[in-house]
């Protein structure tokens, strides 16, 4: 095992070619590694300074950057027409470095993904569609984008943006999920959190919906909590 990746993302659209930002233990010496994904405006140091904060240093963290900051342009309610090339291309972004971490030796049972907002929203689509016994995976504010139109007129719930639909083929058994949002998130409604869940448990995924009261638009010590015990040795 060489113990290094490449510096820069592998993949096609506008995300290939951008930073991946390494951090943590190498690969050589790494326990587990740590797939963490930005959201709109962020970099990946955003993400690097979250692992920092777990405190646990056998983890590698390997965090891509979004062109321009953002995975996707809209919202992740807009029909996906809307997103694209964007979501495409990150959710390749992904498929690419997972399969990259495949060669060096980290198995999809040694990787976790981790987002934040849209990052979260990018994490949850590929583990869902991926469909891989991650070590966990963990949308912190965020759901899932969906795989197609459901039709129908928007829905106040859904910030006035109609239906996706969630068709994924795949299993999640025993994946532990992660959902976290606040009651309030100005982009994230409670109504998608709770459909994601129903999605993600009918995979078979362990799920964990954690809705903080009030409102917001940010990471919470719970959420950290959640991680280091799915991440430590005994997790």
């Amino acid at each position: 095992m060489s113990g290094a990746l490449a510096t820069t993302t592998r993949g096609t659209g506008p995300h290939a070619g951008q930073r991946l930002v390494t951090a943590g233990a190498p690969l050589d010496r790494a326990r587990l590694a740590l797939v963490m994904i930005h959201g709109r405006g962020g970099a990946p140091e955003d993400m690097v300074s979250l692992a920092d904060h777990l405190a646990l240093p056998d983890l590698a963290v390997l965090a891509p950057q979004a062109a321009g900051r953002s995975w996707w342009p809209d919202s992740f309610l807009a029909p996906l027409a809307a997103n694209e090339p964007g979501l495409s291309s990150g959710l390749g972004v992904i498929s690419n470095l997972l399969d990259d971490l495949a060669e060096q030796g980290f198995g999809p049972e040694r990787v976790a993904l981790v987002g934040f907002s849209q990052g979260a929203c990018l994490a949850v689509e590929a583990a869902a569609r991926l469909a891989r016994p991650f070590r966990a995976v963990a949308a912190l504010s965020g759901g899932l984008v969906g795989t197609g139109e459901a039709g129908g007129p928007p829905r106040a719930d859904l910030y006035d943006r109609p239906a996706k639909s969630f068709v994924y083929e795949g299993r999640l058994a025993d994946v532990p999920v992660l959902i976290g949002c606040h009651e309030q998130d100005p982009h994230i409604p409670l109504a998608r959190v709770r459909e994601s869940a129903t999605v993600l448990d009918a995979m078979g995924a362990q799920i964990d919906t954690l809705v903080i009261p009030g409102a917001g638009h940010g990471i919470i010590a719970e959420e950290a909590t959640w991680l280091r015990r799915h991440l430590n040795n005994e997790g």
